[in-house]
């Protein structure tokens, strides 16, 4: 089914995304015995294509080790896919390395969980700022550099003479911005957000996701918003799609998956989900049992049947497909949970807006 999916796309679709994910596979191989030789897989990334629409915030969700990270890197070159084609505003960058790829790295930036660790401590904040600039040929000069830092340190909320400082010297939230700025230094069309505020507080997290709504607005950016917490993806993301063991098991509008889950896999997640009005909980309650199995052994027919206490004889036997249960909303799921006729829809469908 996601051949297909990533197969049929036409070329008006494809237009309407900035990025494109078709049918991409990553596995890590593990090696063993004298020769080195592959004896199994870690399936990380399972065949998942999606779309991601100028302007947007996709949020990406789904419990640790779902594969949200690598799906993250692997669309911005940081690893490259076992299978599968990545699309950048329709071209295929894939295959892409060296000088052929230096002039997309400018157009796909990603700001990391830890801001401590992606920033060098040796390294001034202008200097992390100017040295992109001039390695991309966005300033012409050292001088436009220094300038154009002035500006992007002030756009991020900080002072011009924090540029002199080094990241030791700041907050968690301050480093964060310095993040960002640095992102934004080669002026991007679209970021990958892993876990952007996952590491601060919950004042500063409400910060700095403010500073990236306003920073969309101003730049007309793209986000792929990956995280953990709904709460934060529900504030953020205008689209969700839940990834569970390497498979994109649903994907709808942020109204849609908070209203009415359909996967049981949601239901589990948006459970968990603690709320001071009880009114506001979902009538429908999931408890998952155990753990989710490795992704070196992944259980046949549906990966998730294990968990699901909708689990049937035909969950173990039978790969669900991907279904179009109502226009735009997708669903990896043999068990009807409010779509008693739901049918394989039109895979070319999947990338229409």
């Amino acid at each position: 089914m996601t051949q297909n999916l990533a197969d049929r796309t036409t070329a008006d679709e494809s237009r309407e995304n900035l990025v494109e994910v078709r049918d991409v596979f990553k596995w890590f191989p593990i090696k063993g015995g004298l020769l080195g030789r592959t004896i199994a897989n870690v399936r990380a990334v399972d065949g998942v294509s999606l779309g991601v629409r100028r302007g947007e915030t996709l949020g990406l969700v789904g419990e640790s080790g779902s594969g949200k990270t690598t799906l993250g890197r692997s669309i911005m070159k940081l690893t490259d896919v076992t299978k599968g084609r990545i699309l950048f505003d329709g071209t295929d960058i894939t295959d892409l390395k060296g000088r052929s790829l230096k002039k997309f790295r400018s157009l796909m930036q990603m700001v990391f969980q830890d801001p401590y660790a992606s920033l060098d401590p040796r390294q001034s904040v202008g200097s992390a700022l100017m040295e992109p600039m001039r390695m991309h040929h966005v300033a012409r000069n050292k001088e436009e550099a220094r300038l154009a830092a002035q500006k992007l340190i002030t756009t991020v909320g900080l002072d011009q003479d924090h540029l002199r400082r080094f990241p030791h010297e700041f907050s968690g939230g301050q480093r964060q911005r310095i993040a960002v700025a640095k992102a934004l230094a080669v002026n991007p069309q679209f970021l990958v957000l892993d876990e952007p505020t996952s590491s601060l507080d919950v004042s500063v997290q409400a910060q700095i996701l403010n500073l990236l709504k306003d920073l969309q607005q101003e730049f007309g950016l793209t986000y792929l918003f990956i995280s953990h917490n709904l709460s934060v993806v529900r504030h953020m993301c205008d689209r969700i799609a839940v990834m569970y063991l390497g498979r994109l098991v649903e994907l709808a509008s942020s109204e849609q998956l908070f209203k009415n889950p359909k996967h049981p896999y949601t239901l589990a997640l948006l459970s968990a989900v603690p709320s001071p009005d009880p009114n506001t909980r979902t009538e429908k309650k999931v408890i998952l049992q155990g753990d989710a199995p490795s992704p070196i052994d992944i259980p046949s027919g549906c990966r998730f049947r294990t968990r699901c206490p909708y689990n049937t004889q035909k969950c173990a036997s039978e790969f669900p497909p991907l279904v179009e249960i109502e226009p735009g909303r997708w669903i990896e799921c043999h068990y009807d949970l409010d779509f008693k006729t739901a049918k394989p829809a039109d895979p070319s469908k999947f990338f229409k807006p």
